[in-house]
């Protein structure tokens, strides 16, 4: 059941206008360690060259390209949270994962990322975000929403090593697993009717 702040939380994709809301809820440091969400979008090396200051100008170029780089929640007009959600493609760090690399050659948007505030992370603000990525994803007329979660070996974790969401918030909302190459990360799927 969701408490009434939950009920509140609004999505909006995330375009030019609200890149200062992106910034805002990213802060100073780009979420974690500079990242500004293009670790799955960059080579490693490449990654940690760009780390902070030209990861965010990376992202920005793409949010002012036009490209859907992802969803925004927002608590009372404040963005308190993030999953990056795009078609598979836009992340080629996933082809090079042995664990994460496709399963077959279906056409399929992914969900790689979240950020949720401190201060919000029990509102169960990835459950909506998960719930408007596969209304998005319907909405550009794809069939297939696949998510790669953390599958904890034990009953709480740090909340800093859940950006990827967790197993359990993806089943809740209908995902099933479509594939397991690591004890801890499967690979999820949502097939859109």
């Amino acid at each position: 059941m969701q408490s009434k702040a939950a009920k509140k939380i609004k999505i909006l994709p995330l375009i030019p206008q609200r890149w200062d809301d992106f910034e805002r809820l990213f802060g100073q440091k780009g979420a974690c360690g500079g990242c500004w969400c293009m670790w799955w979008k960059l080579k490693r090396s490449d990654f940690e060259k760009k780390k902070g200051r030209e990861n965010k100008k990376a992202m920005k170029r793409i949010i002012n390209s036009g490209q859907f780089p992802g969803l925004l929640a927002y608590h009372q007009n404040e963005p308190i949270g993030w999953c990056s959600v795009s078609k598979r493609d836009s992340y080629p760090v996933l082809e090079r994962s042995w664990v994460l690399k496709r399963i077959d050659s279906e056409q399929v948007w992914s969900i790689v990322c979240f950020y949720i505030r401190k201060d919000k992370r029990r509102l169960r603000v990835s459950e909506r975000l998960l719930r408007e990525a596969i209304n998005y994803v319907k909405r550009q007329r794809g069939k297939i929403l696949e998510g790669y979660p953390i599958e904890p070996k034990k009953k709480s974790m740090p909340d800093v090593f859940a950006w990827v969401g967790l197993a359990s918030s993806f089943r809740k909302i209908g995902f099933t697993e479509a594939a397991r190459r690591s004890e801890t990360r499967p690979i999820m799927r949502y097939y859109i009717k």
